[in-house]
C-alpha cells in the first residue's frame, strides 16, 4: 500500500449512505478521491441521509435490483461494494427478498461493471455468517461452510459470484468476511444491524439492555480498523481474487462487552441477562471469534482502536446525535 494514491480516483460505493459505507464516503473524500456514493434507501436498512454530512461523496439514491447502472457504472477505478440486506430475522421471514438483495442485484452491478469499468478492483463486503457454528476457534478461513440462516446462503451466493468474475473475468475482486463492526453512524434505532446499536440507544436514553446468554464470545471491529482495511484490500495487488477474515479486538464474552459499554458511558447505565430467545436459537452460532492473520500478513493492516476506547468514542459520537438516528 505504500506509496498509494486514492487522490483522483473515481470510486463507487454502495449501500454508501449506510453504516460502513459512510465511513468508507468520508475516508475516500477526504484522500481526495471522487466518490459516489449509491444506495437505495431502504427503510429497513441502515442507510441514513444524516451519515453523508460532511462529506463531498454525491449520493444516488437507487436499488441495485431495478435501476439502471450503465450510467454509474463507467469510468471507475474502484468500487467498494456494501449494498446488502444484513438481518438475520428478516432473512429467514422473507428469504426471497434476502436472495434479491444479495444474490440477484450482485449479478447485475457484476454485468454493468463488465462494460462500463472492466478493469475496477472491486473490494466486496462478506460476513463471517458462512462459518455457522464454529468448529474450533479462532476460525479461519479453512473451516467448513455451514451458513445457519438464509442471509448466510443469499451473501455466500453474492460472494461466490465475485469470485468467479474474478476468476473467469481477470478482475481484481477481494472478499472480506467481516465479524461485529460498530461505531459512529451505526443504526441503534433497533438491533436490525447489530445488538450493540440497541445497546448503545438504552444507555444514551438512560434504559437498560438485554444481554441474551453472556457467555458468547465475540471480536469486534471498530470502523476506523474496518474502513482502514477495505482501503488496504484495495491497494493491495496480493489481495486480488482472494477472500479474508477480518477481525477486530481481542473476544470477549458478551457480560464483558455489556460492562465495557456501560463504562463507556462513565459508568451510568444497566442490563439485565436473559435466556436467549427460543425462536433465535436456532441461528444463533454461539462463540466466535475470526483468525485474520493471512490478511494481515498480506496488507500489514492491524486493528488500532481498543474496545474500550471504540465504545467511548462510539457513545460520544450519538450522544449529541441520537435523535438523527431514531
Amino acid at each position: 500500500m505504500s506509496g498509494f494514491s486514492w487522490s483522483g480516483r473515481h470510486v463507487l460505493v454502495t449501500g454508501g449512505a449506510g453504516f460502513l459505507g459512510s465511513g468508507l464516503c468520508h475516508a475516500l473524500d477526504a484522500a481526495g478521491a471522487r466518490v459516489t456514493a449509491l444506495d437505495a434507501m431502504l427503510p429497513d436498512s441502515g442507510a441514513n441521509p444524516a451519515n453523508l454530512h460532511g462529506c463531498g461523496a454525491r449520493l444516488v439514491v437507487a436499488d441495485l435490483r431495478d435501476a439502471p447502472l450503465e450510467p454509474l457504472t463507467d469510468g471507475l477505478d474502484a468500487v467498494f461494494n456494501l449494498a446488502g440486506q444484513t438481518s438475520h430475522a428478516g432473512s429467514m421471514a422473507d428469504p426471497f427478498t434476502d436472495l434479491a438483495v444479495n444474490a440477484t442485484a450482485q449479478l447485475r452491478l457484476i454485468a454493468a461493471l463488465r462494460v462500463g469499468s472492466p478493469g475496477a478492483v472491486v473490494v466486496h463486503a462478506s460476513t463471517r455468517q458462512f462459518y455457522g457454528r464454529p468448529r474450533y476457534l479462532p476460525v479461519d478461513e479453512n473451516h467448513p461452510l455451514s451458513p445457519p440462516d438464509a442471509n448466510g446462503v443469499s451473501k455466500l451466493a453474492g460472494e461466490q459470484y465475485w469470485l468467479m468474475e474474478s476468476r473467469v473475468q481477470g478482475r481484481p475482486v477481494v472478499s472480506l468476511r467481516l465479524t461485529n463492526c460498530y461505531g459512529p453512524r451505526l443504526r441503534v434505532k433497533d438491533a436490525r444491524q447489530t445488538f450493540l446499536g440497541i445497546w448503545f440507544r438504552r444507555l444514551l436514553e438512560s434504559e437498560p439492555f438485554e444481554v441474551w446468554g453472556g457467555d458468547q464470545l465475540r471480536d469486534l471491529a471498530y470502523l476506523d480498523d474496518v474502513v482502514a482495511a477495505f482501503l488496504a484490500a484495495a491497494a493491495t495487488p496480493g489481495c486480488a481474487g482472494r477472500f479474508f477474515n477480518i477481525g477486530g479486538a481481542p473476544p470477549v464474552s458478551l457480560l464483558q462487552l455489556a460492562e465495557a459499554a456501560v463504562q463507556a458511558h462513565g459508568g451510568q447505565g444497566g442490563f439485565t441477562v436473559r435466556d436467549f430467545p427460543a425462536e433465535r436459537a436456532p441461528i444463533d452460532i454461539g462463540s466466535f471469534h475470526a483468525d485474520d492473520s493471512a490478511f494481515r500478513a498480506v496488507t500489514g493492516w492491524a486493528p488500532r482502536v481498543p474496545l474500550a476506547e471504540g465504545l467511548r468514542r462510539s457513545l460520544d459520537w450519538f450522544r449529541p446525535r441520537l435523535s438523527q438516528y431514531l
